[in-house]
C-alpha cells in the first residue's frame, strides 16, 4: 500500500496546524490512485509527530511511504532533521520503503504557480505573459 506523508514544521498556533491538515485532506481527495493513504505530521510543537505518523501508516498497511517536506527552503529541518528521522524509521520498519521527496520550494513549477496566483487573469508585465500558463 502506498502512502504520502506531508511533513510541516508545526506551530503553537492551532489554525496553522489545521491549515496543514486541510491541505492534506485536499491532497488525499485529489491524489487519485497514486496514494492509498495520505497523512500529515509535524516536526515539532504539534502532533502527530513524524515517528508516530509513520507508525500509524505502517499499522494501516503502508509498505511504501513518500515523505513530502512542506517547507519553502532547504534549512536544517529539511537537510538534517527530516532525513535523520526517516533513517530512524527505516531502522524500525525495514520492510517499509521510505522516500523523502523534494521540499516544496525545490519543486519544478513553483515559480510558475506563484506567478499564476499573483497575475491571475492578465499579467501586468507583458514579459511575464509567456511564463504564466492557465
Amino acid at each position: 500500500m502506498r502512502a504520502l506523508l506531508v511533513v510541516a514544521h508545526g506551530s503553537r498556533r492551532k489554525e496553522s496546524n489545521d491549515e496543514v491538515r486541510r491541505l492534506t485532506i485536499r491532497i488525499e481527495e485529489n491524489s487519485g490512485p497514486a496514494f492509498d493513504l495520505v497523512s500529515c505530521a509535524f516536526l515539532e510543537i504539534s502532533s502527530p509527530q513524524i515517528d508516530s505518523a509513520i507508525a500509524d501508516l505502517v499499522d494501516a498497511g503502508a509498505t511504501t511511504i513518500k515523505v513530502f517536506p512542506y517547507f519553502l527552503a532547504a534549512g536544517t529541518h529539511v537537510v538534517q532533521d527530516i532525513p535523520r528521522l526517516i533513517e530512524e524509521a527505516e531502522a524500525n520498519y525495514p520492510s517499509v520503503h521510505l522516500e523523502i521527496l523534494p521540499h516544496l520550494g525545490a519543486l519544478q513549477g513553483i515559480s510558475t504557480l506563484i506567478l499564476n496566483q499573483i497575475y491571475k487573469g492578465a499579467p501586468r508585465n507583458p514579459g511575464l505573459a509567456s511564463l504564466v500558463t492557465d
